[in-house]
């Protein structure tokens, strides 16, 4: 299960995380993102209640990161020792902003 809770501030828009981001999951946040980055110049992606990714979520991270280069910049922030640990195996830590 995943709860996404978005709180946007003018063109920064925060998207919490909160459970597995895993293979059932990841449309939903795809579809979120897709539907809210319009404007947006400040994607950050809190992390502080996320337990589990899988490589759909990684996924879903790599292609909102694609469309922010474009637009403006994504923050991954408050990233747990697991999470960040895939993060460094998958090679996500070179390609993200993690704060």
């Amino acid at each position: 299960m995943l709860n996404i809770t978005k709180n946007t501030n003018e063109t920064e828009l925060t998207v919490s995380l909160t459970g597995r981001l895993d293979t059932t999951t990841a449309p939903e946040l795809e579809k979120e993102l897709r539907d809210s980055l319009d404007g947006v110049t400040t994607l950050v992606i809190d992390m502080t209640a996320l337990d589990y990714i899988s490589s759909a979520g990684l996924r879903v991270l790599l292609s909102a990161q694609k469309t922010m280069n474009k637009q403006g910049e994504m923050k991954v922030v408050h990233v747990g020792e697991t999470i960040m640990e895939i993060f460094e195996v998958t090679g996500f830590s070179d390609i993200l902003i993690i704060e």
